[in-house]
């Protein structure tokens, strides 16, 4: 089975049903024939770009974060990943602290990634606001960006 095709299968398992842990997911793959361990799919969820977000029955599942033409690399996700300290909601508004002078790579990162939930992004030194287009996508989006940093 080669890596793409792997890859492949899990994302139309997660498209399909809420997948909690990489042991669901190691189970589910192989329910499909294919036997995976859970190191190998440690990797898949980080080259896929995977995140976990709160689905509707409040339990966190694996989401694609849909950055479907551009890749993120890896380097600018653990700037990410390093540089936030914190992800709040209101209205329809996203406030992301970040470590001091670094509101405007972060800022980069969540603007290469295409989210259909923001109209755009602003930035100061330690703080990025994040305009949504509704309070709902406010709220999916805060959701998005808090699973990339766990």
């Amino acid at each position: 089975m080669s890596r793409s095709t792997r890859q492949s299968k899990i994302l139309d398992i997660i498209a399909g049903k809420d997948v909690e842990t990489q042991e669901e997911l190691v189970a589910e793959l192989a329910a499909c024939g294919i036997s995976v361990t859970q190191a190998t799919i440690s990797r898949d969820i980080k080259e896929l770009g995977l995140v976990k977000t709160l689905s509707a029955n409040n339990k966190y599942k694996y989401t694609s974060v849909k950055s479907s033409d551009i890749k993120i690399s890896e380097k600018l996700l653990n700037v990410f990943r390093e540089a936030v300290i914190t992800i709040a909601s209101a209205n329809n508004l996203v406030i992301v602290k970040t470590l001091s002078g670094s509101a405007n790579a972060v800022g980069m990162v969540i603007d290469q990634m295409h989210f259909n939930e923001m109209f755009g992004s602003v930035a100061g030194d330690d703080t990025l606001l994040i305009i949504a287009k509704s309070n709902d996508e406010a709220f999916i989006l805060k959701q998005k960006l808090t699973g990339i940093v766990e």
